[in-house]
């Protein structure tokens, strides 16, 4: 759900009635940088919030914190005379935040079941409830959590649909009692005592500022401090689950929040240990960086299915494992992007300080480095402060974002994720309106948390451990560890030699952080910080065509220890008239100089230049045209990392290319790298398919657009309505069948068929009378339907309309797996590398398995 929802609404309302309403999300707010946290209201300090030291995960990431040798061997690399227990305890604390601390963020998600008008609900979603008004596949419990939502059924806990009378009547899995299953230690309230604001310790009990188990990793449960006497009397657990007209209203106060940590999205199952049953995993199967590859948002984030309301048909553009992390702090571009795996830490460091300089400025400068830690956790002797630059302040960098936006330095692009996910949403959120928009967003500032977040300042104590804990546990999911795994490696080994070739040649370029020592010494130098980085990238793309930067590659990739400590991506940010990708993805503004993210990216971010011109294709009949792409950061995406690239399908940025298999077992992994590796390599092959498309060689090739499944229409329950307008809505749904419908707000019909990113990208910043026209003569047109009207008559009616549409788009590019041709025939012929014969692509996907 974009700023089309609530600004189609509001107009339609002044149009069809003349209302003049404020809404909700416009109510009158604190000014931004006036408020505190809910920890630092209640007198918190971040020293009163250490990390948790338990090494409750021991058995999780091959068991490498029972290695206590091993694991001071690796961070020994960068802290030299770190002892065993230090370096292991560094390691958990790090696990720990990551996994189960959520910083206060239990307040956004409970908000943000408000402002997505009733649609998102935690607290449903981490619920045992079957129910019965859904179909038989679609609904949900503990039982085939897994299958169904994606997520990981966190062990020692048990399916539970009866009422718990200690959790005010919700249906939860219960914490099973066994020898394996010790106590969760982050409930320790004594430990690690909560924060008392609110109705917590009166009505509720304050617990642990861990919060309690809910039974699915990485989601905790918090008392909710709003849950005060009144409320509690009209709390009705089985009206909760069964009756609408109960829980959708911005009136009901729920006993508990559900707060989010990073673990929620990147905890997965150890694809060469996988868990034999897939819903009961147990530690030992689960790893902490292979990222969410299975979660289904449209199911997540839609607890009731509802295939008609264009809400449901926007997160549905989210294949599984992929998520618009603009959702929240809304660019106006709906963008779905896969959640990155946190391989190789060290490798990605040592990129970065070959070539990542990030020249910082502005508020960008109050980002935590490594060199804020000395000497606790970092002696002055660390390589880790080599890192910054601090007379110049420069910062050399690993980027995790997809469009190297997170430009300031490792620990700064950790702390921006906790923002993003809700730490001192009481600030974050008077920046814009979330998910919706509405008004000119402008920039969070560091500075602002380090003043009134305590939340904020407890999580920055503790992210040098999460960068320890990857440093030192990471470690690549190889394919000849997997159960099986060697048989089918056997089958391809002799094709392997000339699939290393084929990669030295055509690959290494972007994917590989090993490279000539000659490419480090004379490409992408301090100069190229900036404005020069285009003439930069040309010299080295250019040269990586070249026989003497192949022969030196080919020595490089041959060595029998090339994929020991390697990235597999170069870091580089590759310009997308170049990877021909869907041009969204790095088009994103969220990052901009002045724009929310603007304190978490470098200037030499901002100070990029433009790319130049990009092919996009209508929407309806295809016809390529081209727009500009402005400068300041957009245009580039970096190149993904290749490490375990076996257990990662589908591919591209969006998981569009390839087919989705579900389970995570060693046989489902192999296929669906399989299939989506030939589609890589033979675009020709990619399905499914709206059409064929322009490429920039001239040739058409399958592409997909995302378009509604069905009739949809954007709908609001009559309890998240603004009071006059719910006393209003009976009349008006006979009055007004087109905007009101049950007693809510209904706007539509929506064909069958309409591009979603149409609608979803919509430029609120565009003329303001061309958008007012456009809603209007929407409404006129829709009004004028016949009864019954088919979605072909609809389609029909709107087909004026949609020049109008695309003039007002934010990104108007809307095939989602076209792109990265590299290696076929559907590169241009300026490019000079014709596509490789069936037999190396066969070879090439050989080495690549072996990733």
């Amino acid at each position: 759900m974009r700023k089309l929802l609530w600004i189609l609404v509001i107009l339609a309302i002044v149009v069809i009635g003349g209302l003049l309403i404020l809404n909700q999300f416009e109510e009158k707010k604190p000014q931004p940088g006036t408020v505190k946290d809910e920890a630092l209201a209640a007198g918190r300090t971040a020293e009163s919030m250490p990390g948790a030291d338990e090494d409750y995960f021991a058995d999780m990431d091959y068991g490498a914190t029972k290695r206590p040798a091993e694991i001071q061997t690796e961070l020994a690399k960068y802290i030299p005379g770190i002892t065993p227990d230090a370096a292991v305890k560094a390691a958990v604390i790090g696990r720990n935040n990551w996994i189960v601390w959520t910083g206060g963020n239990d307040r956004l998600w409970d908000m943000l079941s408000i402002n997505s008008v009733g649609a998102l609900d935690l607290l449903k979603t981490i619920s045992n409830y079957d129910d019965p008004t859904l179909p038989a596949n679609a609904r949900y419990t503990r039982r085939n959590r897994w299958a169904y939502l994606g997520l990981v059924n966190e062990p020692c806990y048990a399916y539970n649909d009866q009422p718990r009378a200690d959790r005010f009547g919700l249906r939860l899995d219960v914490r099973t009692n066994s020898p394996d299953c010790p106590p969760d230690p982050f409930e320790n309230e004594q430990k690690y005592p909560g924060v008392k604001i609110g109705a917590r310790g009166t009505t509720v009990p304050v617990g642990s500022y861990y919060g309690y188990g809910t039974g699915i990793v990485g989601l905790r449960l918090f008392p909710n401090p709003a849950f005060d006497e009144a409320a509690k009397k009209n709390w009705d657990p089985k009206r909760y689950y069964d009756d609408p007209s109960y829980y959708n209203s911005d009136k009901l106060i729920k006993p508990y929040r559900v707060g989010m940590s990073c673990g929620f999205c990147h905890v997965g199952p150890n694809p060469s240990n996988p868990p034999a049953d897939p819903e009961n995993p147990k530690w030992e199967n689960l790893n902490s960086n292979p990222g969410a590859q299975y979660f289904w948002i449209d199911r997540i984030f839609m607890f009731h299915e509802d295939r008609g309301n264009f809400i449901w048909q926007l997160f549905h553009t989210s294949r599984p494992g992929a998520l618009d992390t603009s959702l929240v702090s809304s660019d106006q571009i709906n963008n779905p992007r896969t959640m990155n795996a946190i391989y190789s830490l060290g490798a990605r460091l040592d990129m970065g300080r070959r070539w990542g300089a990030e020249q910082l400025a502005g508020g960008g400068l109050n980002n935590k480095q490594f060199n804020d830690y000395v000497p606790n956790p970092v002696p002055p002797a660390s390589k880790l402060t080599g890192y910054y630059d601090t007379v110049n302040k420069i910062t050399h960098t690993t980027h995790v974002l997809k469009d190297g936006s997170d430009s300031v330095g490792a620990l700064g692009a950790l702390n921006r994720v906790y923002l993003n996910i809700g730490l001192f949403s009481e600030e974050w959120t008077l920046h814009f309106v979330p998910l919706i928009g509405g008004r000119k967003i402008t920039p969070i500032p560091i500075a602002t948390a380090e003043k009134n977040s305590t939340y904020w300042n407890a999580n920055t104590n503790q992210t040098p451990a999460v960068a320890l804990f990857f440093l030192a546990t990471a470690k690549p999911d190889y394919l000849t560890r997997a159960p099986g795994g060697a048989d089918y490696l056997a089958k391809d080994a002799a094709m392997v030699p000339r699939g290393k070739e084929v990669f030295a040649e055509r690959c290494a370029r972007c994917h590989s952080s090993k490279l000539p020592d000659n490419v480090y010494a004379n490409f992408f130098q301090q100069g190229c910080i900036g404005p020069n980085y285009l003439k930069c990238w040309s010299d080295y793309w250019n040269y990586t065509k070249t026989p003497e930067f192949r022969t030196a590659m080919k020595t490089i990739v041959n060595d029998p220890n090339f994929l020991t400590d390697n990235f597999l991506s170069s870091e580089v940010r590759v310009p997308v008239t170049l990877l021909e990708t869907n041009a969204c993805s790095p088009i994103a503004t969220n990052a901009l100089r002045n724009n929310i993210w603007d304190n978490f990216s470098s200037e030499s971010y901002k100070n990029l230049p433009s790319v130049g011109r990009v092919q996009v294709h209508h929407p309806y009949t295809g016809a390529v045209s081209e727009i500009d792409l402005p400068g300041g950061g957009r245009g580039f995406t970096r190149p993904a990392s290749l490490i375990s690239l076996w257990s990662t399908a589908p591919y591209l940025q969006n998981n569009s290319v390839g087919h989705f298999e579900w389970s995570g077992s060693v046989p489902d992994r192999v296929a669906a790298f399989e299939d989506g590796i030939t589609q890589m390599l033979w675009p020709e092959k990619r399905t499914p398919s709206t059409g064929n498309y322009m490429t920039r060689s001239g040739k058409l090739a399958p592409g997909l657009i995302d378009l509604t499944t069905e009739r949809s229409y954007l709908k609001v329950a009559p309890g998240f309505l603004p009071k006059d307008l719910e006393a209003l809505s009976g009349p008006l749904d006979r009055w007004f069948p087109n905007f009101f419908g049950s007693g809510g707000v209904r706007i539509g019909p929506i064909p069958k068929g309409t591009p979603v990113n149409m609608l979803s990208n919509v430029n609120l910043e565009a003329p303001q009378s061309k958008l007012l026209w456009l809603l209007l003569e929407t409404k006129h047109r829709l009004k004028k339907l016949p009864a019954g009207a088919s979605d072909e008559e609809a389609k029909k009616a709107l087909a004026p309309l949609v020049p109008t549409f695309l003039e007002v788009c934010k990104c108007r590019d809307f095939v989602v797996n076209r792109g990265h041709y590299f290696g076929t025939d559907y590169l241009p012929a300026s490019e000079g590398e014709p596509g490789l014969s069936d037999d190396d692509k066969h070879a090439l996907i050989a080495f690549l398995k072996t990733f």
